[in-house]
């Protein structure tokens, strides 16, 4: 696969750069720590993956051909992070007594589900099946595009996983987390409502 290389350069940018996913991934380990956040990885990236592989076996058609589906998709999508977003800004700073109880952080299912209605992710796909499948056995080339990009955006995630580990030691008192919180808070309202107006 000649155009494999392209690919996973383009996977990684794809999955690098700063995104919805990647700053809720953030926002999650700085308050429950990087083993409480690898499933959430798990599960975004997992998602992802299978919508490259569900966009190439016909669904990318189905969204070209319906610009409302795309456009009930995206501001679905802008509603759900509008709601993510208010959770991190009014979240509580983590205790630092370790035998208290913390609250629930995002599910797995979540992650997942962030992932069905991120407009983001579905172009991405669209993108991926247009540009990086080709003629032959479309079917096993979708699976190894799809597998490479969960094996490309696992580390790429865990790296923002990393940064919100690496913040939460840096911030020793309750004000900074709530500062991070409602940055990080602007940060996914701008990174939603950007995607549906630009």
């Amino acid at each position: 696969m000649a155009s494999l290389l392209p690919f996973l350069l383009f996977a990684f940018v794809a999955s690098i750069t700063p995104g919805p996913t990647n700053i809720l991934v953030l926002s999650h380990s700085a308050r429950r720590g990087l083993i409480a956040t690898l499933p959430i990885i798990f599960g975004a990236c997992a998602a992802a993956a299978l919508i490259v592989l569900v966009v190439g076996l016909g669904a990318g058609e189905t969204l070209l051909r319906f610009p409302r589906v795309q456009q009930a998709m995206a501001w679905g999508g802008v509603l759900w992070l509008s709601w993510l977003a208010w959770q991190i800004f009014r979240s509580t700073p983590p205790s630092l007594d370790p035998s208290a109880a913390q609250e629930q952080g995002l599910s797995v299912f979540s992650a997942a589900m962030l992932q069905l209605v991120n407009p983001k992710v579905w172009m991405m796909a669209v993108a991926v099946v247009s540009v990086f499948v080709g003629g032959g056995d479309k079917t096993l080339r979708l699976l190894v595009l799809s597998l490479a990009f969960l094996l490309v955006s696992l580390p790429c995630m865990t790296l923002w996983a990393l940064l919100g580990v690496g913040s939460a030691r840096l911030l020793s008192s309750a004000q900074a987390f709530k500062r991070m919180n409602a940055v990080l808070a602007v940060l996914l309202l701008l990174s939603a409502w950007l995607a549906v107006l630009v």
